[in-house]
């Protein structure tokens, strides 16, 4: 795919049984979906990629240590995105910026605005903004419009998972999106456009979404939107391959000084990869 440097910025890792889910856990993915920073690793070598941004796994809870490992076994190649509880000890959150981590998840798409409200979540939003870390949201539909006043109002940087998730049907004008859009013309948010298959509804090559891809760069400039293929595909009824996703980027950015802006300029400054 590429020629020089480039960053896949969302793929998750698993450490098969070393480390156990999290009792609390919505789903554990089929072992066949469970990949492992190995073969992460050698997908990005396959497909000419470089670096990658991981996101701490679901399943695991608030325990980063499966992320952690791969991130230390890369050499440089990989950061990560950690989950946390709103209680972390800030000695503790602080930590895991000397292991490669640049940011926090926090999924509204499971749990609602509870993550953002529940005691503790004020604090923690604190001392993401003092580590000028990203918090990453992931959400879908609406649910950005409700979280927007918090996160403007800890003033920390957002980091918008899949573009949104928006339901396609809806088209752009709905207010989840707009909200997107505004964070991307009034701050420094970033969004990532990646994951189109998790909202398509035409399946590949999901044209459905450009109209929602387009919008995003427009909004957010190619100074702050990153590519992630969402790998090992979790949570999925068909098998995903890696390909199809990395095609879409030539339809929505034809031109590669493009192309090198998303998946390598805009990461490296962002995430300080070198």
């Amino acid at each position: 795919m590429t020629d020089t440097r480039a960053a896949d910025c969302h793929a998750h890792v698993f450490c098969g049984e070393d480390y156990p889910y999290s009792p609390e856990t919505v789903y554990r993915p089929h072992p066949s979906q469970a990949g492992t920073a190995a073969k992460f690793r050698a997908v990005l070598d396959a497909h000419g990629f470089t670096h990658g941004l991981l996101v701490g796994a679901g399943p695991y809870g608030a325990d980063n240590r499966c992320m952690l490992e791969a991130i230390a076994a890369s050499r440089g190649r990989f950061k990560g995105i950690a989950l946390v509880k709103a209680n972390i000890a800030e000695p503790e959150l602080a930590a895991l910026a000397g292991q490669g981590v640049v940011g926090i998840r926090i999924n509204l798409m499971n749990h609602g605005m509870r993550p953002l409200l529940e005691p503790g979540a004020d604090r923690l939003l604190a001392q993401v903004k003092e580590l000028r870390w990203f918090v990453q949201i992931h959400c879908q539909k609406d649910e950005l419009a409700e979280a927007a006043p918090i996160l403007r109002k800890a003033g920390v940087r957002v980091m918008i998972d899949h573009f949104g998730r928006p339901d396609v049907k809806r088209g752009v004008p709905q207010p989840g999106f707009q909200t997107l859009l505004e964070f991307g013309r009034s701050g420094d948010a970033v969004v990532k456009l990646s994951g189109p298959f998790r909202c398509s509804a035409e399946g590949y090559p999901y044209r459905d979404v450009d109209p929602f891809i387009a919008a995003a760069i427009e909004a957010f400039t190619l100074e702050r939107c990153v590519w992630g293929s969402d790998w090992p595909f979790v949570r999925l009824d068909e098998r995903m391959d890696y390909g199809p996703g990395v095609s879409c980027l030539t339809r929505w950015l034809p031109d590669a000084s493009d192309r090198r802006k998303l998946l390598w300029d805009a990461p490296a400054r962002l995430f300080g990869f070198c």
